[in-house]
């Protein structure tokens, strides 16, 4: 895969279905009675991999491409899995689907790829335990694998270090399991799809400030959702669209939840022209359709409550910052050291490669932006997010730009270089 500078960028396209959502969706509707149906589902690795989790558990689910139909058998309907659970290389499904195993009669361990036995559970480990929980990393180092289940769980309030929705939805979900209401506390809100999605099923579950609470022991009943088109996969393009030149994108049916949305702010406080057309609620998550244009950037800080709404776009905002006028300072987002890759260091070195003025941080990185960018052979670390921006670096920089593993973009959207394609004028 080579990937030299472009004309312009036009057209009108569609994203993939909500990771988020998709993972949840098929989690709750696994320990709901009766069935649930997901239209737009995200059929990539990650999401494939709770479907697998949940199937090996005696859930029946059926999927043709993005129609996805889970079988539930209600709150305590889980099998012992008779295998290890493989989570691949998903997060999301190893620290919510700990939650619910926590509740089980059953013991049961779950491990992942190279990726996901680096990345910390001890952030789940700790709240779990303080339920009653029995968990432990199997190697002892606060990693996967993990052996989880098999005692009764008692309801917590949990002040929470980090702000994370998989953490948060983590003690939710055990909470559904424990006697009582159960309650996380954040030091910023983190994005809130569990909450909406659990009350969608007949939770009783409210949010508040800074801290969500749920009652345990409800009847969780299947729905039916249309899953909207994930924002952390618009925006590779809604980047491209304003760093490009001469372009005119409209990128339909996102999901704009503010807890998630928080690159539409940064693109539009660097000067972006971007707007939201068709503003409507689909299953219960604002949607819209996003308009931009080429636009003339500078740069803005990147810091504070906003960044648990845009972490994993990072790696694509400093592709941005690399482009626009002037500094941009990323701090407050050390968590950017456990995703995937070490993504401060893993952006630092490819932009590096590329000719940008990047400093890293503790925290972060500053970018002081305007000079040109050079094509290089971009050192993804296996790294989807990473492989994605910087194809849209390659968008606007001199030369050619190769990858040395471009198929790790299947994690989040399998045909991302089918729909980069479409819209590109040599």
């Amino acid at each position: 895969m080579a990937i030299t500078k472009v004309k312009s960028l036009k057209g009108e396209i569609t994203v993939p279905g909500d990771k988020s959502i998709s993972h949840r969706g098929v989690m709750f509707g696994a320990i709901s009675e009766g069935t649930t149906e997901l239209t737009g589902f995200l059929d990539g690795a990650d999401c494939r991999s709770t479907i697998d989790c949940f199937k090996a558990m005696g859930i029946d689910i059926s999927q043709e491409a993005d129609h996805v139909i889970i079988h539930g058998k209600g709150l305590h309907g889980l099998s012992a899995p008779k295998e290890m659970l493989d989570v691949g290389n998903s997060g999301t499904t190893t620290r919510l689907i700990s939650g619910i195993l926590a509740g089980q009669s059953f013991i049961s361990s779950l491990n992942g790829d190279a990726s996901i036995q680096k990345r910390p559970m001890g952030r789940i480990i700790t709240p779990l335990t303080q339920m009653g929980a029995h968990i432990r990393s199997i190697k002892d180092n606060g990693c996967a694998p993990l052996e989880i289940g098999g005692a009764p769980l008692k309801a917590i309030h949990y002040d929470s270090p980090v702000a994370s929705a998989q953490v948060k939805s983590c003690v939710l979900l055990a909470g559904l399991y424990a006697d009582g209401v159960t309650s996380v506390t954040e030091p910023v809100v983190s994005r809130n799809h569990t909450e909406l999605m659990l009350s969608g099923f007949g939770a009783d579950i409210k949010s508040e400030g800074l801290t969500a609470s749920i009652v345990g022991g409800p009847k969780l009943v299947g729905q039916k959702i249309a899953v909207p088109g994930d924002i952390s996969s618009a925006a590779y393009f809604i980047v491209a669209g304003l760093i490009c030149p001469n372009s005119d994108l409209l990128i339909k049916n996102v999901n704009t939840n503010p807890t998630r949305a928080g690159i539409i702010k940064i693109a539009q406080d660097m000067g972006g022209n971007i707007e939201l057309l068709n503003e409507r609620i689909v299953s219960g998550e604002p949607v819209a359709d996003i308009h931009v244009t080429t636009s003339d950037l500078h740069g803005c800080e990147v810091s504070g409550e906003i960044i648990p709404a845009l972490i994993d776009e990072i790696p694509v905002i400093a592709v941005m910052a690399a482009c626009a006028s002037g500094t941009t300072v990323i701090k407050d987002a050390a968590e950017l050291k456990v995703k995937e890759s070490d993504r401060i260091a893993t952006v630092t070195e490819n932009l590096k490669a590329m000719g940008c003025d990047i400093t890293p941080t503790e925290d972060g990185m500053i970018i002081n932006g305007g000079k040109p960018l050079h094509g290089t052979t971009v050192n993804t670390h296996l790294d989807h997010r990473i492989a994605m921006s910087f194809a849209i670096a390659a968008l606007i920089a001199e030369g050619e730009t190769t990858f040395d593993n471009e198929e790790c973009c299947s994690i989040s959207y399998p045909t991302f270089f089918e729909t980069l394609n479409q819209i590109i004028n040599k």
